[in-house]
């Protein structure tokens, strides 16, 4: 609950505070200076919606990893960045949004600065990571289809698909930890007020285009060609396969026709010996 006074210094009780997410995609509230206040009955359908929104997305990837887990038949190359996509957002809905919801909710940070860190590297290294899994996904198919033979090669190669997935955390993990643990080292201040939790860097716009670079507009730019180049190769090859089906049929046909006598200028010959036909092609 937040208080609030009016002109005549009177003591207002409102429910909950409106907040922002940033640019990035995380849930790391914007802050700004006069937020909207929202009534009790919006509180309490908010609060259905998220906690809503935490069981469907802990469930569903919960049954993806138990899936690969159990079934081994699923343990193959493409499959296994499908678990890493399924367990960041697994993350993202066992951790982050429950520590959010409160801190939405009433627009006050109760659970300390140390927390609010872990809280923090935790929010951007999975969004980042789930970004970066989508992008790896993409890329998987598209070697799939313009690369088929070597792709089919190498695809019980499951050190190769572990080398990829650890690669995706740790470029998730300094593309935002270090600017979020170590920043007011650097600096030598905390800009972050009392009783909220954003990252230091949050109204610092030249990181902030940097890192949205990497996060959003190349990942966005690599998908796009991927899907784009895949769309094509197909496009080409069902254009060539439907060349070579009118092709083999006609081949076929012909066949037929040598087989059956019809080009023949002598079809048949008996001789009076051995009733017996032969064809002159």
């Amino acid at each position: 609950m937040t208080t609030v006074y009016n002109d005549l210094g009177s003591k207002l009780t409102m429910g909950a505070l409106i907040v922002e997410s940033n640019s990035t995609g995380n849930l790391t509230p914007a802050v700004t200076e006069t937020a909207a206040v929202l009534p009790g009955y919006l509180v309490v359908i908010l609060s259905v919606l998220m906690v809503t929104l935490v069981v469907v997305v802990v469930a569903g990837n919960a049954l993806v990893i138990m899936a690969f887990v159990v079934d081994k038949t699923l343990r193959n190359q493409s499959n296994y960045f499908f678990l890493n996509l399924a367990i960041s957002d697994f993350l993202v809905g066992a951790f982050c949004i429950p520590v959010y919801i409160p801190y939405n909710l009433t627009g006050r940070w109760m659970l300390g600065k140390g927390l609010c860190k872990v809280w923090l590297v935790m929010d951007y290294l999975l969004c980042t990571a789930s970004v970066f899994n989508i992008v790896l996904i993409s890329y998987d198919r598209f070697l799939s289809v313009t690369r088929a033979v070597k792709y089919r090669a190498q695809r019980n190669m499951t050190r190769q698909a572990v080398f990829k997935m650890v690669a995706v955390w740790v470029l998730a993990f300094l593309l935002y930890g270090p600017a979020i643990i170590f920043w007011e080292t650097v600096v030598g201040e905390s800009v972050v007020p009392a009783h909220e939790c954003y990252a230091e860097f949050y109204f610092t716009w030249y990181f902030l285009l940097s890192a949205s670079t990497f996060e959003f507009f190349t990942p966005f730019v690599s998908v796009s060609f991927f899907n784009l180049s895949i769309y094509l190769n197909i496009h080409r090859r069902n254009k060539n396969g439907g060349t070579c089906t009118e092709d083999n049929t006609n081949t076929q046909r012909t066949s037929k026709k040598h087989r059956d006598g019809g080009d023949c200028k002598n079809p048949c010959t008996v001789l009076p010996s051995k009733k017996a036909c032969f064809q002159k092609c």
